[in-house]
């Protein structure tokens, strides 16, 4: 008797520390899916933007280019600090400093101040937020739920992002008929909106979010050393982040999804952001279901058919000729979503294939992210550079099999990778 209620206890306390685990999740989820909106807001509103602020594309660009500079330069020191700071505490510092910087983008600034704002959001994303909030799920993944974590982060960060998405496009489109098509009230309307978002996941972050024991670490800069030389010689980190550039690469192909159907298939600005909206919505459920779908057949395998599906997914999107009807385009635009979510669902699940202790476990994460978001600094003037030498649909479909052949690259470091692994 006294040994079943033993084990009564232990599970009590085995469900306990699960159910712990996801609420935690949650809380980051929330953070997560706050704080990047707003820096990515082109994904929706990009012809809308450079109207209201009076840009070109070209410099729409630089300001994306200079905050992926600064992602670049900040992404291991970020890992350096989410080793040896509060997690919690970065994450916070990082969302009130986001918050802010929304509210004077808000405003409708100049150019030269558009690139202070952006190069701010690159360091309160890239050097307080990123590697912390990777390392959290990473740690409470523990070995064998590392897919489906890292999808339900991804999912879930998705499905925020989605909601929030959706009832920016309501108060863009209610706005616009207010006020005889004017963009550039509306879209102060919506930024407003997501600063409000990031408000409240401060409040969640500061009252919910715990941080997880990752045991003792050295403070020496000869240990940093040793251990960052270490990391820099590991074959599987390496393949890994890789995997990351190529899939990263092929989810940035969809921030240009908007323009493409608006500039050569002749829809409105609202019909464009409605599917693009639509498309946010394939994340949770591409993502999540990729995650679980890991866990169970092969984190590795799962990646690289998912990384195949969608860079066929682009080349369509690329190839679809100007007479296709609206109707071929969402499925063939939400297709192309769920394949390059479902990439972004369960690449971070091959860190824990690399086998590096926890108090460290930043690093690693720092050096994958340097190398794999660097699409940041080059995609957008890849992007313009096209678009301005070749302009129309042609420009458009160069960018996207570019993009598929950096695809079909990721499928082979994928299986590299199950090799050394």
């Amino acid at each position: 008797m006294q040994s079943l209620l033993l084990k009564s206890i232990a599970l009590v306390k085995l469900d306990n520390i699960h159910l712990s685990r996801h609420f935690q999740l949650f809380v980051v989820i929330i953070a997560a899916g706050t704080i990047f909106p707003l820096l990515y807001l082109r994904q929706n509103f990009e012809l809308s933007i450079l109207q209201s602020f009076d840009l070109t594309i070209s410099q729409l660009s630089n300001c994306y280019a200079l905050m992926g500079l600064t992602f670049a330069l900040t992404y291991l020191p970020s890992g350096w600090l989410a080793d040896r700071l509060n997690p919690r505490l970065l994450i916070l510092y990082a969302l009130v400093m986001t918050g802010l910087l929304g509210i004077w983008f808000a405003s409708i600034p100049s150019y030269r101040n558009l690139l202070l704002i952006f190069s701010c959001w690159g360091i309160s994303t890239g050097l307080t937020f990123w590697a912390a909030h990777i390392k959290i799920v990473s740690i409470l993944a523990g070995g064998q739920y590392q897919g489906r974590f890292f999808g339900l982060l991804d999912g879930g960060r998705g499905l925020i992002e989605a909601m929030l998405a959706t009832v920016a496009i309501w108060i863009f489109s209610s706005y616009l008929d207010n006020v005889s098509g004017v963009s550039e009230q509306a879209l102060k309307r919506v930024i407003y909106m997501y600063c409000v978002a990031i408000a409240i996941a401060i409040g969640l972050v500061y009252c919910l979010l715990d941080t997880p024991k990752t045991g003792p670490h050295s403070k020496s800069s000869g240990k940093l050393l040793i251990e960052l030389r270490l990391v820099f010689l590991r074959q599987d980190v390496w393949l890994a982040a890789i995997c990351i550039l190529c899939g990263y690469q092929l989810f940035w192909a969809t921030y240009s999804f908007s323009a493409h159907l608006q500039e050569n298939y002749s829809l409105t600005a609202v019909t464009v952001a409605s599917i693009t909206v639509a498309k946010l919505w394939m994340r949770p459920v591409g993502a999540i279901s990729i995650g679980y779908i890991g866990d169970w057949f092969g984190r590795e395998h799962t990646l690289g058919l998912a990384m195949l599906f969608a860079t066929c997914s682009i080349c369509a999107i690329a190839l679809l000729p100007a007479s296709t009807k609206t109707g071929v385009l969402v499925a063939v635009v939400l297709v192309a979503g769920f394949a390059t979510y479902a990439v972004r669902g369960i690449y971070w699940s091959t860190l824990h294939n690399c086998a590096i202790p926890d108090r460290s476990k930043g690093l690693v994460i720092g050096l994958m992210s340097m190398v794999g978001y660097l699409p940041d600094i080059y995609l957008p003037l890849v992007n313009a550079a096209i678009l301005e030498a070749y302009p129309g649909k042609l420009g458009y479909q160069i960018y996207f099999l570019g993009i598929a052949g950096c695809g079909l690259v990721g499928c082979i470091s994928v299986i590299f990778l199950r090799r050394v692994s």
